[in-house]
């Protein structure tokens, strides 16, 4: 029986080159001339952490940081953007946090779609994932059709069909 299984999982090397990216183009900008801004990647915490001097500068960092995603293929909606935190003197921290994987309520919301398509394939979810299976390879061809104009609040990649 064919299937296939959504996910949301990032490329870790592909993200640690974006952030290097971001990092030489705030070293390049003007508009960072003398700026102590620090960013900096945590691959065990899954964490980005921006550090600069005010607002704006932690704005720029952020087009940045989401251009730099899109240009890379990388889906920007991975990223939560959290509060802003003030450091030690007048500067501002920023922890944006990778979502990977899919929790219950986004696995719900996705199985909620896919039984209201009315195709005949079964879904079910396995820890942070959703498997998808059915007869025909056309009815999951035109669900994954579906599932990728739906807006779920996360990136959704299709692995392992079969």
């Amino acid at each position: 029986m064919p299937s296939f299984d959504v996910v949301n999982k990032i490329d870790h090397q592909t993200l640690d080159n974006v952030v290097n990216v971001v990092r030489k183009e705030i070293v390049n900008r003007f508009d960072f001339k003398d700026s102590k801004t620090i960013v900096d990647l945590d691959k065990k915490q899954a964490v980005i952490t921006v550090t600069t001097e005010n607002t704006m500068r932690l704005d720029s960092v952020q087009d940045v940081l989401r251009s730099r995603m899109v240009k890379q293929r990388l889906d920007p909606l991975a990223l939560d953007f959290g509060k802003e935190h003030y450091a030690s003197g007048n500067m501002i921290r920023k922890d944006i946090k990778l979502k990977e994987g899919i929790d219950k309520d986004a696995a719900r919301n996705i199985i909620k779609v896919i039984k209201s398509t009315k195709l005949k394939v079964e879904a079910q979810m396995m820890d942070d994932q959703i498997r998808v299976s059915g007869k025909k390879i056309d009815d999951l061809q035109a669900l994954m059709a579906q599932l990728r104009q739906g807006e779920f609040g996360l990136p959704i990649q299709f692995i392992n069909f079969k």
